[in-house]
């Protein structure tokens, strides 16, 4: 079974467990996928609504990117696992020997790449899903704008997390090239992103205040 298909229970018990897979990049996806829902149910609570049909068409174009977005992480939920497990694997390699040393070497500069590739796709997907939701802010039914910010702030989380996954695999990788290409792709999007989200807090405590 797909670590995605599970319950939330066993979800949650599998990653509380020693088993390698699902970490916390699993997390990160399923907490960005969670925000990301979050935002459409916003979107589908404000379709229809007289008040807000000024902005029908340009919620409903929220809508359809939230769920591209929310499909793509649930996926990469177990993307994540799977690619993780090659680096278990170059971990508990031999390297009694040269040859052993250098082959080992090169398996988890390989290993530790491909490691790399979901967080950084968690990370950018996560900063489209944020731009939704300061798109959605303004325009959305005022007694779900709460969601909103529960929203914004999973997606948040989602996007530090993954974040951090992919410092811990580029840490010890040895390319140099990569591993500035890696923070060059990653870390304005972390930085803006988080900002946005802060933004879209505040605006959701603000209208919940007046």
């Amino acid at each position: 079974m797909k670590l995605a298909d599970k319950t939330c229970v066993d979800f949650a018990e599998v990653l509380a467990s020693k088993e390698p897979v699902p970490g916390g990049g699993g997390a990160a996806a399923l907490v960005g996928a969670i925000g990301t829902a979050l935002g459409s149910m916003v979107c589908n609570l404000t379709i229809g609504k007289k008040k807000y049909a000024q902005y029908e068409e340009e919620v409903k174009g929220i809508l359809e990117e939230a769920g591209e977005i929310q499909k793509e992480l649930l996926k990469m939920i177990d993307d994540d696992a799977e690619n993780f497990l090659p680096l278990s694997k170059a971990y508990g390699m031999k390297k009694d020997t040269e040859e052993e040393r250098k082959l080992k070497e090169e398996t988890l500069e390989k290993a530790l790449k491909q490691a790399c590739e979901v967080p950084v796709s968690i990370v950018k997907k996560s900063y489209e899903a944020i731009k939704l939701h300061e798109n959605l802010v303004n325009k959305c039914s005022k007694l779900a704008i709460s969601d909103v910010g529960v929203g914004v702030q999973c997606l948040r989380a989602a996007i530090i997390s993954a974040q951090l996954n992919v410092i811990i695999n580029i840490n010890s990788i040895k390319d140099e090239n990569y591993v500035s290409r890696v923070k060059e792709e990653t870390e304005k999007l972390v930085k803006d992103g988080t900002e946005i989200a802060d933004k879209v807090y505040e605006e959701v405590v603000k209208a919940l205040s007046k």
